[in-house]
């Protein structure tokens, strides 16, 4: 399929209503089927007991907040350098996205963390970070609002997640750069993950799960983004009288 076709405004929006209909509901269906697996399946850590079962949630939402951003980030690229106009959309619409996702991770990192560290908050290097990563997304979503003219806007935003895309690699190297209570990395490590293949396998189904979600809401987004800006076009006028 031509990918200039696909990135026309009026062809996108016709042709993903039931495409995010459908995604939504599989989503839905492995999510629970992976909370079932985490929650039941999965063997209690020897360590931490069932404690540590928040992970299949914690550790796929940290991922796609950064995975959110860098996608952000990139559109947000595209939009500035080609004008692209679904990629301008796409940019903008990814932040709520992002800022969810952070939400979640750091929620869940501090339920987490009573039990492991004896407290909800430290200021350590990777949730500090990982906090600036949540004023980033929010600093988009404010500067967006601000601005009557939503093109200009656009350009505004994309060049703040572009500076931003600097606290990415400190997010993920904060706990090998420095001395922190954060574990260290279980899955991307070279030589062997150090979580048992039987704790391993239902993270990255979430991991899966949680960016099909990702795929799902963001073409909602789209959507969304593509009507506030085409509503009174006549040719979205004429798909909705239909």
């Amino acid at each position: 399929m031509n990918i200039s076709k696909i990135a026309n405004l009026k062809f996108f929006y016709m042709n993903t209503k039931n495409i995010s209909f459908f995604l939504s509901i599989f989503t839905l269906v492995l999510f629970l089927v992976g909370v079932y697996w985490g929650l039941y399946i999965a063997p209690i850590d020897y360590l931490q007991g069932n404690s540590y079962r928040i992970m299949y949630v914690h550790v796929p939402a940290a991922w796609l907040s950064l995975q959110t951003y860098i996608f952000m980030a990139v559109t947000g690229f595209i939009a500035l350098v080609w004008k692209v106009k679904i990629m301008e959309i796409a940019s903008i619409q990814s932040a709520p996205i992002g800022a969810f996702f952070t939400i979640i991770a750091l929620v869940t990192g501090m339920i987490w963390g009573k039990p492991t560290w004896g407290t909800y908050w430290v200021w350590d290097a990777r949730l500090t970070s990982e906090l600036i990563l949540l004023f980033l997304y929010i600093g988009v979503i404010v500067l967006y609002a601000s601005f009557s003219d939503k093109r200009q806007a656009v350009k505004i935003t994309s060049l703040l997640a572009i500076i931003g895309l600097i606290n990415i690699p400190i997010i993920h190297y904060s706990v090998e750069w420095w001395n922190t209570l954060h574990q260290g990395p279980t899955v991307t490590k070279f030589d062997k993950p150090s979580a048992h293949i039987s704790m391993l396998t239902p993270l990255l189904y979430m991991f899966f799960v949680f960016n099909l979600y990702f795929c799902t809401v963001i073409i909602k987004r789209i959507r969304l983004g593509i009507f506030l800006r085409e509503k009174n076009t006549k040719w979205m006028k004429e798909y909705l009288d239909d």
